[in-house]
């Protein structure tokens, strides 16, 4: 039970965890921002660039689709219950996880830290939060049939470690100049 349990829980958060580490790879472009300041502060910075939101997006809806086609084997493999990605749903998890990280990129500058400054537990569960925010507007039925107060849990305790476990490879592959 536990297994299906964080199993479920993983599947379907797969598509908000891809994006920003495939925005970290294709990187690079016309930050969002396009330089702008508020108060003598960069708005977002130039880590937030159109190229890595839309392929970061891109990737997370990919993902989905294709965690559909294997869903069946996988399901059975795990011995677990996993979900189908509607099209929407998928969208919601891969650009909510963008915009969800955007979106921590502003407080950052607004709070005086610089690109790259560590702030536990924003920077690991912004993209989360994004995440099922935007799911739940998109995919609100497909949202609230997938995302048990349990599996809730598992993401919130199983993520954090994930993201310092994958930023730290990142670090040590020379992909980040920092490792969270």
């Amino acid at each position: 039970m536990v297994v299906s349990l964080v199993a479920g829980a993983l599947w379907a958060m797969l598509p908000a965890y891809v994006p920003n580490n495939a925005a970290v790879l294709a990187g690079g472009g016309h930050p969002i921002d396009g330089g702008r300041t508020v108060d003598g502060r960069r708005l977002l910075g130039d880590g937030k660039t159109w190229r890595g939101t839309a392929v970061g997006t891109v990737a997370g809806v990919a993902l989905a689709m294709a965690l559909n086609a294997v869903r069946t084997g996988a399901a059975g493999a795990l011995g677990a219950d996993l979900p189908v990605f509607s099209l929407r749903a998928a969208l919601g998890l891969a650009l909510g996880a963008m915009l969800g990280d955007i979106g921590a990129s502003f407080l950052k500058r607004r709070l005086g830290r610089e690109r790259g400054a560590a702030v536990p537990g924003l920077d690991q569960l912004d993209f989360v939060v994004g995440a099922l925010l935007l799911a739940a507007v998109l995919a609100p039925t497909w949202t609230l049939a997938t995302f048990s107060p349990a599996r809730l849990a598992v993401i919130a305790l199983a993520t954090p470690l994930l993201h310092v476990t994958t930023n730290a490879g990142a670090y040590l592959l020379g992909l980040k100049s920092e490792p969270w």
